[in-house]
């Protein structure tokens, strides 16, 4: 099986796990050549507070993707990837009544992904035996494999 696209779910707080997400991708998007897109779902709440802190002009044609673009931590993944040669496209998308792991499967779908990847924080014994729900959903959900990478 080659990998040509990889999603790489850019979402929730990744800080502590960055930086092995941009890695681990690299080391499997760089050898196939593929490209990644940088994955991230909001909800309404959340796309309309990035809008008004963005300044966007009331009524503006602002796409989830546009909010997305210009996320911190994705673009900080995307420069990260991007600086090992990688083809990045950030992809944004609303809940709209669905939860962020069904979107995210969606997406994988829509962009014929083959692998899609995800961080999470490490968890206490007792919580160990379950991943966050969103990661959880998407593993279960995704149509291709799914790579879960845990923060230091």
């Amino acid at each position: 099986m080659s990998v040509e696209t990889i999603v790489l779910v850019a979402a929730g707080e990744i800080d502590d796990v960055a930086d092995r997400l941009a890695a681990t991708t690299a080391d499997i998007a760089g050898p196939s050549d593929a490209e990644v897109v940088l994955a991230h779902v909001l909800d309404e709440t959340e796309y309309e507070t990035a809008c008004n802190r963005l300044n966007f002009a009331r009524g503006s044609e602002v796409t989830p993707s546009d909010i997305v673009e210009r996320n911190a931590a994705v673009r900080d993944l995307g420069d990260a990837l991007s600086d090992n040669g990688i083809d990045v496209t950030a992809y944004g998308r609303l809940t709209n009544g669905a939860s962020r792991g069904q979107r995210l499967a969606e997406l994988a779908e829509e962009v014929d992904a083959d692998l899609v990847v995800l961080g999470g924080r490490g968890r206490s014994p007792a919580g160990k035996a379950l991943f966050g729900s969103t990661a959880q959903e998407v593993m279960l959900e995704s149509s291709c494999p799914v790579t879960f990478v845990r923060a230091a």
